[in-house]
């Protein structure tokens, strides 16, 4: 009751966010996923290759953790950063 659900994102080194309920947690997920992604485009960086979530759950670190998906609508991205994948 006096936390917040954590969001880390295993896929993004560096992609976490948070959320008072774990449904806001989960939307604040899918926009830190989109501007992590934004950046890596804008910055020409490989967008890495996600792994199976069961790859990740036998991972130590993420051992306590609670496991949800999302969906993230790609075309959301600036013109910019699309142009800057190609």
């Amino acid at each position: 009751p006096e936390s917040d659900y954590g969001v880390t994102v295993p896929d993004l080194a560096g992609c976490f966010t948070a959320g008072s309920t774990m449904d806001e947690a989960l939307l604040e997920a899918v926009e830190a996923i989109e501007c992590h992604l934004e950046a890596l485009m804008i910055d020409q960086e490989p967008i890495p290759t996600p792994k199976r979530m069961e790859e990740h759950q036998t991972d130590p670190l993420y051992a306590d953790g609670i496991w949800a998906l999302v969906s993230v609508d790609l075309s959301k991205l600036s013109v910019s950063s699309r142009g800057a994948e190609r």
